[in-house]
């Protein structure tokens, strides 16, 4: 992600929210002054410029709310946001509001944003949720989350400007998403796995020598082929599999992110064990799942440097 959303605190998120749909609605949406917002905390009345698209534009009064969390990488699919069966959850609480302003002829179309991930089958089941408690057709109810509001933030881009939005800027950020569904697959695979395999896989360029291109000591570089060598075959061999393709591609992705980052910030950085330290630690904290198979994390991260898919390599000190 581009901008630290978890960091924006209530009423940041919301002037985001609030800019964001002066350009989806029209100039004329309105925010509303913080305190008790009854349900909304932005208002259109009219035909919508851009959605939910604009060539079939809604027409009317459209409520929007916006939801913010301070946790990283959340997601819509938490039980403390959506859980059907409770009404301690945040979509739970909407619904009186929404029921509210729908029966007072208040609303006739409603968005909610939230800086949270939003997978096609949550999506769904809110959506779903949502048009039986308050009687409003699926089709006049539009969830955001942080993948939407990334994507307009592109295409807006002025949108950051106008609310004083920096971009993240500070050493070697990088994001979790992708090696979060990679290490989350692996581990599946490994309670699967009928044994182990002993032959790690040959590194490009020697380990001793890689360690010294890249300034990692030698004490940090044998304790970590002490306890994640072993584990390498594996999974090459699992991201090796046809049927993972998908996981190859997302962690090629991974990879180039991480390079390049670690290019552009390698100056701050004295050894490469700080390097490999601040990333495993950065991921670990900025992702639950991650956070939950944190040795699996490490190695994943020991089998990029020694795979030389991280740091620099032969081919680097030669040119």
């Amino acid at each position: 992600m581009k901008y630290a959303y978890e960091d924006l605190g209530d009423t940041r998120f919301e002037e985001l929210v609030v800019a964001l749909c002066r350009r989806l609605l029209g100039m004329a949406a309105q925010g509303f002054a913080k305190g008790p917002d009854g349900g909304r905390d932005a208002k259109f009345v009219g035909t919508a410029e851009l959605l939910p698209s604009s060539k079939d534009s809604w027409k009317g009064t459209i409520i929007v709310q916006a939801k913010h969390t301070y946790g990283y990488n959340r997601s819509f699919s938490e039980t403390d946001f959506f859980n059907p069966e409770s009404s301690k959850n945040i979509i739970a609480e909407e619904i009186p509001r929404i029921k509210k302003l729908r029966g007072a002829k208040q609303l006739d179309h409603y968005v909610l944003f939230a800086n949270r991930k939003l997978t096609g089958g949550a999506e769904s089941n809110i959506r779903a949720h949502i048009s039986k408690e308050c009687s409003i057709p699926e089709t006049s109810i539009m969830l955001c989350g942080i993948e939407q509001i990334e994507a307009w933030l592109k295409e807006f881009p002025e949108v950051a400007s106008q609310i004083n939005l920096d971009p993240i800027d500070s050493p070697l950020i990088v994001s979790p998403d992708e090696l979060s569904e990679v290490v989350q697959a692996f581990a599946k695979h490994l309670k699967s796995a009928a044994s182990e395999m002993d032959t790690p896989p040959t590194p490009r360029t020697g380990y001793e020598r890689k360690n010294t291109l890249n300034n990692m000591t030698p004490e940090y570089a044998k304790e970590l082929r002490r306890r994640y060598l072993k584990d390498t075959a594996q999974l090459k061999a699992f991201l090796a599999e046809p049927a993972n393709e998908n996981l190859l591609r997302l962690y090629e992705t991974v990879v180039e992110e991480f390079q390049l980052n670690i290019i552009a910030k390698r100056k701050d950085y004295q050894t490469f064990d700080e390097v490999m330290n601040h990333l495993a630690c950065l991921l670990i904290d900025r992702d639950p799942l991650l956070r939950a198979n944190k040795r699996l994390t490490r190695m994943m991260l020991f089998y990029m440097y020694w795979n030389c898919d991280i740091g620099e390599g032969e081919d680097v000190a030669t040119n």
